[in-house]
């Protein structure tokens, strides 16, 4: 199969936003930036083979177990090329170093060790509206904990968003800029609390991957 090149029209990349990553993800729903757009930066991978593969990981493997269970998700902020990630870095617009996001929100770029990593941030509404509620976010963090193979999840005070990243060779670690202890977990560490305490934690969840789907027509 022929190695993609970057896009350089509308056309390619329309053809870019058009590869499907898994059952109900598309390229394109990754592709949007708000730095990228009000600063004129174009938000679009150098490597799209890598970037496709990358994102193709994240979404099948961490965001469709989300989709299937608590219905439609949102994602906030997903891939960033190397331009407009180190722009919204260099002007203190919430992105870390090019070297910290690489296999993260740069998907096209595998990180200092050679693995191939993609980060999406994300909100679930169906969670949002209980954490706004008073509902502690780490009855999320552990459910992810014990049915996702993530790299690393990391949680925000609006709308309990959080960053969740997949990657080769999988670190494990959660953290959390509510409250004040940044670390919840470390990577291999074992968790703060048990299985059955965590699990009490989202008794009331909906069964995992359990939304049924019209079966298609013959």
């Amino acid at each position: 199969m022929a190695k993609k090149r970057k896009p350089a029209s509308v056309r390619g990349l329309e053809t870019l936003g058009r590869e499907r990553l898994s059952r109900h993800f598309f390229m394109r729903d990754f592709l949007y930036s708000e730095i990228g757009s009000f600063n004129g930066i174009p938000n679009i991978p150098d490597d799209p083979d890598l970037a496709l593969k990358a994102g193709k990981c994240l979404a099948e493997e961490l965001l469709e177990p989300l989709v299937e269970t608590f219905g439609p998700i949102a994602v906030r902020s997903a891939y960033r090329s190397p331009e407009v990630n180190a722009f919204g870095n260099e002007h203190g617009l919430g992105c870390g170093s090019n070297e910290r996001n690489r296999a993260g929100h740069i998907w096209d770029q595998r990180d200092a060790r050679g693995r191939m990593g993609a980060c999406a941030s994300v909100v679930i509404p169906w969670f949002a509206d209980q954490y706004d509620q008073g509902r502690d976010f780490l009855d999320l963090a552990w459910w992810m904990y014990d049915h996702l193979d993530f790299h690393a999840v990391f949680f925000f005070p609006k709308l309990a968003a959080f960053n969740l990243t997949w990657r080769e060779e999988p670190e494990r670690r959660i953290g959390s800029w509510i409250g004040e202890s940044r670390k919840v977990l470390g990577a291999g560490e074992d968790p703060s609390e048990p299985a059955d305490r965590r699990q009490r934690r989202y008794a009331d969840f909906p069964s995992f991957r359990g939304i049924a789907y019209p079966t298609p027509a013959l």
